[in-house]
């Protein structure tokens, strides 16, 4: 079946005459695109792209799809503006307050996508910590902001969730032999580096929950990516979450908490009535997003 992100990205391999750049740009893994190109000259019953191992262009017949193509995508442009105008959405904006973690990681490509939607709204982002966000959500300093573990009452659109690992020089002796799994009480007493990553949840506030106490911490940083070349160096062990995990894991192993613990991450909004068009939409295309 033939649908609109089948020919955005046929014109987008038609600029880029880049597979991996196209599917960037129309929000989509390389692999998927070769699928979505291959499927649209199954419908068509014709090749639209010559491949090989260095280049990719266009046969004859492409050219003359992708002309008709772009002036689809162009109609679609301009009645997404209209309705958008309608909407009174050809103007306002929405501040979003989240932490830097989750921008990197959940965000990118649904604030791409929200931006080519409505490209007259104006969307900022502000980083801080998940208390700082809260500050800005309770005195209105933001329209949207992304929350640790929000209760059910805040009615939250929960964009994921991320496992708490507790990170261990190769050579230690824990690590050697809890390979799948370890406990918050095999880690409590042991030489401690404390990331925050700026929130108010991280490993000592776990050891709390868990009615443990670090007895020995040796360094508190702020950075996740700092506690991971301080217990390269074996200064100690910490905790910190899986999606801050250093590419390279040369000298650290990464172990699961037992048992699994999470933190979730939820977009609350301000609680005011007289929330704008432009909100609204951003709320509504996040929850579309990540239903």
């Amino acid at each position: 079946m033939m649908n609109l992100t089948h020919w955005k990205l046929l014109v987008a391999v038609a600029v880029h005459r880049n597979m991996t750049r196209a599917a960037a740009q129309v929000g989509i893994t390389q692999s998927a695109a070769s699928q979505a190109i291959s499927q649209l000259e199954k419908s068509l019953g014709v090749t639209l792209i010559n491949r090989s191992r260095t280049a990719i262009s266009l046969t004859e017949v492409g050219c003359q799809v992708v002309e008709q193509a772009q002036q689809m995508v162009d109609k679609i442009d301009n009645i997404r503006a209209l309705a958008n105008q309608a909407r009174g959405l050809n103007q306002g904006r929405v501040r979003l307050g989240c932490f830097p973690s989750v921008v990197s990681v959940l965000l990118p490509d649904m604030l791409k996508q929200f931006s080519e939607h409505f490209p007259n709204v104006n969307l900022s982002v502000v980083e801080g910590s998940d208390e700082e966000v809260e500050g800005w959500l309770e005195r209105a300093e933001v329209d949207v902001g992304v929350v640790l573990n929000p209760q059910v009452d805040r009615q939250a659109i929960i964009l994921g969730q991320d496992r708490w690992m507790a990170i261990l020089p190769t050579q230690h002796r824990l690590a050697r032999i809890h390979r799948v799994e370890i406990s918050l009480h095999q880690l409590h007493q042991q030489p401690f580096i404390l990331a925050t990553g700026g929130c108010t949840v991280n490993g000592e506030s776990l050891m709390h929950e868990a009615g443990l106490q670090l007895t020995d911490v040796r360094i508190s940083v702020r950075d996740w990516a700092s506690a991971c070349v301080l217990v390269k160096e074996g200064m100690g062990v910490a905790i910190v979450p899986e999606s801050t995990l250093p590419e390279s894991m040369t000298g650290i192993s990464a172990v699961p908490l037992a048992p699994l613990s999470v933190r979730r991450f939820g977009l609350v909004r301000v609680t005011d009535a007289s929330a704008t068009a432009a909100v609204n939409a951003f709320w509504d295309f996040t929850a579309r997003t990540f239903k």
